[in-house]
């Protein structure tokens, strides 16, 4: 059994679609389960309308940009009688009825159960297109298969019951298509965290003891960094378990941090390719040493807040205090990506996923004293060398600077 991984930009359009399909015929059909995310930027757009339904404002024309761009995708794609037309408002008055209906004001509940329709509408279309140009296949509703718990947005998965679940209901020697992200719990829809898809991979492929997992990208596999951020980059051909995870746990965007764990404890090969040249063999990860080549790698987190934090009455920032600090991050679901601490200070590198960063502030200022540096920049360099360091301080001024054996972590504030 074989996993394949397709994200957004793999189906961001009507000819991105048939390049799935061009991908699919080239490495085959048979014995693979498909993971597919929502079209392009669409899960961006669910969220600009889970926004506005909860505002109560611009819900209609949120609603309507949503159908239209699928209704174009399909126009792209079938012909205008296609039963998918159908299928595509079905699932829209789900959505429509979903929001008409609820009574629970939970963000993270309704999150859930509408954003979900984006990876439900994707698969749907590609299950369609790949059916109308020959190639069948199952189209599965991975709510059935993926069992978790009710912690909408970042939900657990009950790997027992899923692991049985799917051994016995799906057919390994089908073509699968499912979506990535999501979840059940009772009837209600979980995700697994923003960018879960490739941990949907994951799971498939440890439940299924699968062959290999691929992750179908628009890059030629994993990079030294990203290209967007640094002119010059380099691929990485082999990378083992524990790099990648290393990489991962500091935020290259690549590979997600909660995919390789089970890939690595059934040694399940992932490989990282390019959906366009399907001549090349991308990244593997595997049960090796390292990385090859051994070069500088660069991992960026934007939209960080460093926070330094102080006692008043100028006692020593140790256990009690730093206690009470992490307690109050916690309930705040404050990411913390960097910490450091001396005598009478304590900082910590901050992500502010859910908003709740002014909560936090408001709640401890009265006990602590605390300096934020705002819109700063954290840059991760495993493998670091001298240059490498260099590089980076030119961006900006470094308000941070941590550094053990393999890795150098700068927080800057860029010019």
């Amino acid at each position: 059994m074989r996993i394949f991984k397709f994200g957004g930009a793999s189906v961001k359009n009507p000819d991105a679609v048939k390049n799935v399909a061009r991908v699919l015929k080239h490495e085959g059909t048979e014995n693979t389960l498909v993971v597919i995310s929502a079209m392009g930027k669409m899960t961006n757009a669910f969220e600009d309308l889970v926004k506005a339904y909860q505002n109560k404002t611009n819900v209609e024309a949120s609603f309507l940009q949503i159908k239209d761009f699928h209704v174009n995708m399909l126009k792209g794609l079938f012909q205008e009688n296609h039963k998918v037309f159908e299928k595509l408002n079905n699932l829209l008055g789900k959505l429509s009825g979903f929001m008409v209906s609820n009574t629970v004001s939970d963000y993270n509940y309704v999150y859930d159960q509408m954003v979900s329709y984006g990876e439900l509408i994707s698969t749907t279309i590609v299950s369609e297109y790949l059916k109308e140009i020959g190639l069948d296949n199952n189209w599965l509703d991975v709510r059935n298969y993926i069992v978790t718990d009710a912690n909408y947005r970042d939900a657990k998965v009950n790997w027992e019951v899923t692991e049985k679940v799917i051994q016995q209901k799906i057919d390994v020697t089908k073509l699968n298509i499912t979506q990535g992200f999501l979840g059940g719990n009772a009837n209600n829809t979980t995700t697994l965290g923003r960018e879960g898809s490739d941990y949907t991979a994951g799971i498939f492929a440890y439940c299924l003891n699968a062959e290999s997992v691929t992750i179908w990208k628009d890059v030629p596999g994993v990079l030294n960094a990203d290209p967007r951020v640094f002119e010059e980059t380099e691929l990485l051909e082999k990378i083992s378990y524990t790099e990648a995870i290393e990489m991962a746990f500091y935020g290259a965007s690549v590979i997600h941090p909660k995919t390789l764990q089970p890939l690595e404890q059934k040694r399940i090969p992932l490989f990282v390719r390019s959906f366009e040249n399907l001549e090349q063999t991308g990244t593997s990860v595997t049960k090796t040493v390292g990385i090859e080549p051994e070069v500088p790698c660069y991992i960026v987190k934007k939209n960080q807040i460093l926070v330094s934090v102080s006692a008043k009455d100028f006692s020593f920032m140790v256990e009690d205090n730093i206690s009470a600090v992490f307690k109050k991050l916690h309930e705040y679901k404050l990411k913390v990506n960097l910490i450091q601490n001396s005598a009478l200070s304590f900082s910590v590198c901050v992500e502010d996923k859910y908003g709740k960063f002014d909560d936090f502030y408001n709640d401890i200022k009265s006990t602590f004293n605390i300096k934020c540096y705002k819109n700063s920049t954290l840059f991760t360099i495993r493998h670091f060398d001298d240059e490498a360091i260099t590089n980076i301080k030119s961006r900006g001024k470094a308000i941070i600077r941590q550094i053990n054996t393999e890795t150098a972590q700068l927080v800057i504030q860029e010019k």
